[in-house]
């Protein structure tokens, strides 16, 4: 022994001297259960330190309480808890209740302190006889000690420890209770215990319980259901009334006969309560747990993904996850139960579980990226016909499918990026049905990239050269992709990144490769999708996805979280020009046309990917946002011509015919009732643009239109077609990008020759009789509109002929 140790007193004398203290404060060791012959036995080295050296005081952690999830109106989506306890204050509980489980579970709980002498008598006696530990005497207090530490206790061998059936164990508890009977008023130490207790039937705490089987709170018990809850401390399973009605009948006349026989209770009060029946089990209520029990299961788990990523709520994901099933928050989302049931009508009304295709649409609001409404085909679980699937989310949260490629829709980027170089609205670009891209340079942001073999075509039909607002309204593949060519895939790739997009499965930038604006260039989701075509709504404010919009602790305060994430990513200029021309796609004669609806302006866009395996719809008002997708979900994705779709064998599958008709129904549900609005009309430098002037060459060789573009700045392509013109044969007939138009500095300008075949043939004129000695009459020439005065072929000195 160290000589700075002090010695240790007799083990023995040690745990008398404590048992003997506890007794003359009015404590007489109940619940020790301790044999009279084995009192020896605990004067052991274990013994002596479980005395000597606990602290005083019991550190009680906050009970674990259930956290609610919330719709926008306060509506429940989801309960998550490890034990579903709900605390309320002692006056939230009828004082029938606290009569009740002092009644039965410790009468004399006004009169002694940390442990009762005639129960702990009575206790020794029985255990004694029995030669073990068979009954224990606790006080309410004691249990509750009991309760509080087995709570604490965070590992398996602690609470195996704080449940140990041992001496130790119980020293322990009695001296924590006679520090709590010191520090904590009766009443207090019976509310806590009332709240901390288990009542069977996933039930922690009265109001838990009050709820699941009488369907009211603690503050309306009456006296025969006080009575049944009191009865159920004991031994909550086996006399839980939903599985035992008889043991729990008789336990709670139990309750009600030692009421009564306490003078608490009246006699015909005792007989009245005991006529009535247990339960009405059409009022139990099963409080259920966590995101797969919810109306919108999917919603709530990306909710809770996103909580989970909160380190606010923990250092590790374990401890936020721990702290999200038993703090008690109140987590308020931005989900619209009436938005989310349109959504939801929309994609049931024209889709099935059963089918081999999945449908998703997700809805946003522009401005501030709250996430209105997500619904699917496919219905949660594990069953034929359901998926733990979220189709609408990237694969970096659980259960995120990790999306399609977008198709078309990805059009809307490549508009926004032109506009915002100052191309103007009404751009033409010659634009035929197939086009051959065979190793074409595309500048990126590193350098160029180029595909050697690639032959696009469109697959709708439009003007030969069409100006941005047809090539938009037709989705004119060969328009966008030289468009893409001029204004480079930099732009593209960095403003689409700006709004979100990027690719669902590995967050990676999207791929700048030739068919980026064909939207092969990564996966993407409806949430982002709707996410991005939002920011044109907001007129180029781009908003991060919002699902979480409060968190308040159990105490009411709020938990600083993630909230509106929004910024400018392009003009509002901008942003008014591509509304302008995706309002367009939505008039009648756009892919778009046969979706519009009311007297709100209205802009979209579709897409369909190679072999038609997925197809969208996205689009959009001032106020909300939308994009839906039908798409082939098992790999290898298969074209949806010839599966069955909404119950039918599908003969077609299109962005408008397809994905349109979830998006139009759904956004006639969330804009109902909404004011009509309208877009912002672009200015007229956006309209107008601003690019170069080119020269009119039309006439020219192309030696000397090529010398003239070049000296100017512009690169020179001729086309090996040759085009009805009345140009002469081999001469410029005209240019892509028109002259009229203009063109971007730098821009690649196409030749396209003349086959001459519109040349007005040379013109003969009458032949005039001639009388001899008479000179013949000479007509005067005709000045032809455009000023230009023709040569009589026979005299091409005729004065000022020729000019112009």
């Amino acid at each position: 022994m160290h000589r700075s140790e002090p010695a240790r007193p007799n083990a023995f004398r040690s745990v008398l001297l404590f048992l003997l203290v506890s007794t003359l404060s009015g404590a007489l060791l109940a619940g020790l259960a301790l044999p009279l012959a084995g009192l020896a036995g605990v004067t052991t080295e274990a013994a002596y330190n479980t005395v000597q050296f606990l602290p005083q005081d019991l550190e009680i952690p906050p009970s674990q309480q259930k956290t609610v999830i919330q719709a926008t109106d306060g509506s429940l989506i989801a309960t998550l808890y490890k034990e579903n306890r709900t605390e309320v204050p002692l006056k939230a509980i009828n004082p029938i209740m606290l009569k009740a489980i002092v009644a039965i579970e410790d009468d004399r709980f006004y009169e002694h302190g940390a442990l009762d002498a005639k129960g702990t008598l009575r206790a020794l006696l029985r255990n004694q006889s029995g030669g073990g530990v068979s009954q224990g005497g606790s006080s309410i207090t004691q249990q509750y000690v009991k309760l509080s530490l087995v709570a604490k206790a965070k590992t398996p061998e602690e609470r195996a420890a704080a449940t140990a059936d041992s001496y130790e164990r119980k020293i322990a508890e009695l001296r924590y209770a006679i520090a709590v009977e010191q520090k904590v008023a009766k009443e207090e130490i019976l509310h806590r215990y009332l709240n901390l207790a288990f009542f069977g039937g996933r039930s922690y705490g009265v109001e838990a319980a009050a709820k699941h089987y009488f369907g009211v709170p603690a503050s309306k018990l009456t006296l025969p259901q006080a009575a049944l809850l009191a009865g159920l401390v004991k031994n909550p399973v086996g006399y839980d009334p939903t599985d035992n009605p008889k043991k729990a009948k008789d336990r709670r006349d139990t309750v009600l006969a030692r009421m009564r026989d306490l003078g608490i209770i009246a006699e015909k009060d005792a007989r009245a309560a005991m006529r009535t029946a247990v339960i009405d089990p059409r009022k139990v209520q099963v409080v259920p747990n966590g995101c797969a029990n919810s109306k919108y299961p999917f919603f709530c788990d990306y909710v809770v993904a996103k909580l989970k990523d909160n380190t606010v709520f923990g250092k590790s994901k374990e401890d936020r996850e721990n702290y999200i099933q038993t703090a008690g928050l109140t987590i308020r989302t931005s989900l619209d139960p009436k938005m989310q049931a349109a959504a939801q009508k929309s994609i049931d009304e024209h889709s099935k579980p059963t089918d081999a295709a999945v449908a998703a649409i997700t809805v946003v609001e522009p401005g501030t990226g709250l996430v209105k409404a997500m619904a699917q085909s496919k219905p949660y679980g594990f069953k034929k016909n359901q998926t733990s699937y979220n189709y609408n989310v990237e694969k970096s949260y659980p259960g995120g499918f990790g999306g399609f490629q977008n198709g078309s829709t990805m059009k809307a980027f490549t508009i926004a990026a032109a506009i915002q170089k100052g191309v103007p609205l009404n751009y033409r670009i010659n634009s035929p049905q197939i086009l051959d891209l065979s190793g074409q340079d595309f500048k990126t942001c590193t350098g160029v990239t180029s595909d050697p073999h690639y032959v696009p075509k469109n697959s709708t039909k439009t003007v030969p050269d069409p100006s941005m607002i047809e090539a938009a309204r037709a989705s004119t593949n060969t328009y966008f992709l030289q468009l893409s060519q001029q204004v480079g895939l930099c732009p593209i790739a960095t403003l689409s990144s700006r709004m979100g997009m990027r690719d669902a499965q590995t967050e990676e930038p999207l791929l700048q490769v030739p068919s980026m604006t064909l939207g092969s260039a990564g996966l993407i989701t409806p949430m982002m999708l709707s996410s991005a075509y939002a920011t044109f709504a907001a007129r180029g404010t781009f908003c991060n996805p919002l699902v979480i919009t409060s968190v308040d602790s159990v105490r009411g305060k709020t938990i600083t979280t993630p909230g509106r994430s929004c910024k400018p990513v392009m003009a509002q200029q901008v942003a008014d020009g591509v509304n302008y021309v995706l309002h367009q796609v939505m008039e009648p004669g756009g892919t778009g046309g046969k979706l519009k609806f009311g007297r709100s302006d209205l802009a979209g866009k579709t897409g369909t990917i190679d072999e038609n395996r997925a197809v969208w719809f996205a689009g959009y008002s001032s106020k909300y946002a939308a994009a839906s997708v039908v798409a082939d979900a098992s790999p290898p994705q298969k074209n949806l011509i010839g599966q069955i779709f909404n119950g039918k064998k599908l003969s077609d599958a299109s962005g408008s015919g397809t994905a349109g008709p979830i998006w139009e129904a759904a956004m006639r549900g969330v804009l109902a009732g909404v004011p009509t609005t309208h877009f912002v009309q672009p200015d007229e430098k956006t309209i107008r643009g601003n690019v170069k002037d080119l020269p009119e060459v039309k006439g020219m060789t192309p030696e000397e239109a090529t010398a003239k573009l070049l000296a100017l700045g512009f690169k020179v392509a001729a086309s090996d077609d040759l085009v009805d013109s009345d140009a002469v044969s081999g001469t410029v007939a005209y240019t892509s990008p028109r002259a009229a138009d203009g063109a971007l500095a730098g821009a690649t300008v196409t030749l396209w020759l003349s086959n001459g075949s519109k040349v007005p043939p040379p013109t003969t004129p009458p032949s005039t009789p001639v009388t001899p000695g008479i000179p013949p009459v000479i007509p005067p020439p005709t000045k032809p509109t455009g000023g230009h005065i023709p040569c009589p072929p026979w005299d091409p000195k005729f004065p000022n002929c020729g000019r112009r």
